[in-house]
């Protein structure tokens, strides 16, 4: 990767193509930077001089074999000693894009402006196509003549957001319409994944069309078409039935409330944001076989109005379904937001002597916000119910980053992950796949790159950061001791490019070495281990 680290350097030494889109940018360049030092923030100073960087082939190679292809071969390091030098290569990989990634956000600190918007705000620039922003990406007919196409694809999408950023309408346009002629949902991987990250610049730039003079977004409806929520269930459905990513996260949340709950005879469990029975069925069957008898058993669903008739009635067989095993159980639903002033004992109907666990599966990071104060103001309501434990799972990636270039980097670099393994999973032309991308994960990449603010909800975070949140709030991860059980239901998959590791108490589950979902549990400071 010699190539790539040489690239990495000299083009910040010329300055990434970002900042020579908006002179605005260069302006402020200056100001930016001292108050970022004087408030010590660590940033990345690039020369004063604009320029191009001047990329060889090679290295352009390089970085697109790290940034899209991610190739890491899954080993777990026993044998001869090659899987050693595989997972060496491994990290080495991985260490480079999230030093790039790094940079790019420590750039951004700086230069980064015209491409942030807080909340609503806007900041205003000039046209990117004054400043030579075509000159980043070859033409079409150069690409044919020895271009990769994926590598053209990757570097118009980088392009058009650059454009977007500067609100430069009509190159941004021009940028779509090249890759339009390139990305397709019938393609490969990346030319699939690539459509659905133009569907979402095209969204940001139908917004940023409609900002008021006083740089507020005017309210306006997106031409994308409304999916009914019996498509995104089914969409769901399907990703939860073809692919590990969901069942590992199930399984890891419902092996840690089994072991928390042994020997406990009254379970109340409190599903945040609940949409569906998926998960209980074969929590149910492990409680019913507990040598020391089965609990009663409370589930409350906190949820919402669109999902209360589907919901209650699935629940209804889920109850029949407990008592033919023995298990008192019942189900309550709640169909108001969660908040701060939701989570109290009166609210949740919390009895003396049952033992309270908090579920959140893919939920928690929707309370994610630019300055942290809602989850902050969750979890610490979540600590005063005394759970005995939360269990959290969540897509493990930095989306939520608030300059717009490096969550796109990212997302893009995580999104390839997911559509590469599902095509490793299902036929290229598969109806259930199409259904999956398109209307589950082209929904989260929409809302990643198109919006801002409180409409941003899919503010996905790495392990280490949820670490550093919940133990500020007061919890304690409490390892999870399911890794072979997830070993033998990733086996059910019959796909060999999925990847488990364990970090500082997390599960992670990975494709070809990049993590991608993360499993915890969590427990309050100063309480003994249950298990």
């Amino acid at each position: 990767m010699e190539g790539f680290n040489g690239w990495l350097y000299e083009s910040f030494n010329h300055d990434f193509a970002i900042r020579r889109f908006c002179s605005a940018r260069v302006e402020l360049e200056q100001g930016e930077l001292g108050d970022a030092m004087n408030n010590d923030t660590e940033v990345f100073c690039p020369d004063d001089e604009i320029s191009t960087p001047h990329l060889a082939a090679s290295e352009v190679d390089d970085f697109v074999d790290s940034f899209i292809n991610m190739d890491y071969d899954d080993d777990d390091g026993d044998g001869d000693g090659e899987g050693d030098d595989k997972n060496d290569r491994n990290s080495k990989k991985q260490q480079n894009f999230h030093h790039f990634q790094d940079k790019i956000e420590a750039f951004s600190i700086v230069n980064d402006d015209s491409l942030m918007m807080e909340g609503d705000e806007l900041e205003m620039s000039s046209s990117c196509e004054d400043l030579g922003a075509n000159e980043m990406v070859p033409s079409i007919e150069e690409a044919s003549h020895g271009v990769d196409q994926g590598l053209h694809l990757v570097h118009l999408l980088l392009a058009c957001a650059e454009a977007v950023g500067c609100r430069d309408i009509h190159l941004a346009t021009s940028m779509l319409s090249q890759i339009g002629a390139s990305a397709t949902p019938l393609g490969d991987s990346l030319q699939r994944v690539s459509y659905c990250f133009a569907t979402g610049l095209k969204s940001r730039l139908s917004l940023l069309q409609n900002v008021n003079g006083n740089g507020t977004i005017a309210n306006c409806a997106i031409d994308v078409p409304m999916i009914a929520r019996e498509e995104k269930m089914e969409a769901f459905q399907l990703l939860y039935q073809t692919t590990p990513y969901i069942a590992f996260g199930f399984l890891a949340a419902n092996e840690a409330i089994f072991q928390a709950a042994q020997g406990k005879g009254s379970l109340h469990i409190i599903d945040l944001g609940m949409k569906h029975t998926l998960q209980w069925p074969s929590l149910i069957r492990a409680l019913a076989s507990r040598p020391e008898g089965p609990p009663t058993l409370r589930i409350t669903a906190l949820t919402s109005d669109e999902d209360l008739v589907e919901l209650e009635a699935s629940m209804k067989s889920l109850l029949e379904d407990a008592s033919s095993l023995g298990i008192a159980m019942e189900f309550h639903m709640i169909s108001e937001p969660v908040t701060p002033s939701l989570l109290t004992r009166d609210n949740l109907n919390l009895r003396e002597g049952e033992s309270l666990y908090i579920n959140s599966v893919m939920h928690l990071h929707k309370y994610v916000k630019e300055s942290r104060g809602s989850l902050k103001a969750i979890l610490q309501a979540i600590k005063k119910l005394g759970p005995a434990l939360l269990t959290m799972v969540e897509q493990d990636a930095n989306h939520n980053g608030p300059f717009f270039l490096g969550r796109l980097l990212e997302s893009l670099h995580y999104y390839s992950a997911i559509f590469d393994s599902l095509e490793a999973s299902l036929p290229r032309h598969s109806p259930q796949r199409m259904k999956i991308e398109r209307l589950h994960f082209a929904e989260e990449i929409r809302n990643i790159v198109a919006y801002e603010g409180t409409d941003r909800m899919e503010r996905h975070e790495r392990a280490d950061q949820w670490r550093r949140q919940l133990g500020r709030a007061g919890f304690q991860v409490m390892g999870l001791k399911c890794l072979s059980q997830a070993r033998m239901m990733l086996s059910v998959y019959g796909c060999d490019g999925y990847s488990l590791g364990s970090e500082k108490g997390c599960l992670l589950l990975g494709w070809k070495g990049r993590p991608l979902m993360l499993a915890s549990a969590w427990q309050l400071h100063n309480v003994s281990s249950a298990y």
